[in-house]
C-alpha cells in the first residue's frame, strides 16, 4: 500500500518520522563508480579486490538490504510520478529517509514555503518497480542534499537485471 502525504517546507506533515543516512546528490553521483559500490550477487564470484573494497561491498550489500526492507519519502512530481533529477547519464528518483530530510532538501532548492506531496514507498519497490518503469538508466539518491546520503545506482544486483541493461549492457 502506498499512503499518500503532504507536507509543507518546514517538516510538518503526516507521516512516520525515521532517522537515516543523508547526501547531495553531485557527491553521490561520483561514489556511483567507486569501488565498493555496486553489489555482487551472493554465490557470484568477487574479482580479485583487496580487504577495504571487499568490506565496502559488504558494508554496502547490508545497506541495501535495509534499504529494501525500509519505507521511504519519495516526493510526488506534478504528473504523480516519483520526482527524478538527472546528473551523469542517469535518472535518480530521489527519496527521503524521513520529513525532516525531505525538508533539509526542500530548503536548500530555496522551495521551503511550498507545501510537499509525497508518497511513503518500500526501497524494494523503488528498485523493483519503479526504477525499470522509467525506461532509462535509473536508481534512487536516499537524502540527496545532506551528509550522509546514498546512491543505490543501475548496476547487477542492485536493480532488476532489465533495468541494468538499459545501460548498455554495462554491468
Amino acid at each position: 500500500m502506498i499512503a499518500l502525504m503532504t507536507m509543507n517546507g518546514e517538516g510538518h506533515g503526516t507521516g512516520e518520522q525515521r532517522h537515516g543516512p543523508h547526501s547531495s546528490l553531485a557527491e553521490l553521483a561520483d561514489l556511483s563508480g567507486a569501488p565498493g559500490v555496486s553489489a555482487v550477487p551472493e554465490g557470484a564470484p568477487s574479482p580479485a579486490v583487496g580487504p577495504q573494497q571487499e568490506a565496502a561491498r559488504r558494508a554496502f550489500a547490508v545497506l541495501l538490504g535495509e534499504f529494501r526492507r525500509t519505507a521511504v519519502l519519495v516526493p510526488v512530481d506534478p504528473y504523480g510520478g516519483p520526482w527524478t533529477a538527472e546528473q551523469g547519464g542517469v535518472r535518480w528518483i530521489c527519496a527521503f529517509s524521513h520529513e525532516e530530510a525531505l525538508a533539509r532538501f526542500a530548503h536548500a532548492r530555496g522551495e521551503a514555503g511550498r507545501d510537499w506531496e509525497y508518497r511513503a514507498v518500500l526501497g524494494a519497490r523503488l528498485l523493483d518497480v519503479l526504477v525499470p518503469k522509467l525506461g532509462v538508466p535509473a536508481g534512487v539518491a536516499l537524502d540527496a542534499g545532506s551528509a550522509d546520503g546514498v546512491l543505490f545506482p543501475p548496476v547487477e544486483g542492485v536493480v532488476p537485471d532489465a533495468a541494468v541493461a538499459g545501460l548498455g549492457g554495462t554491468r
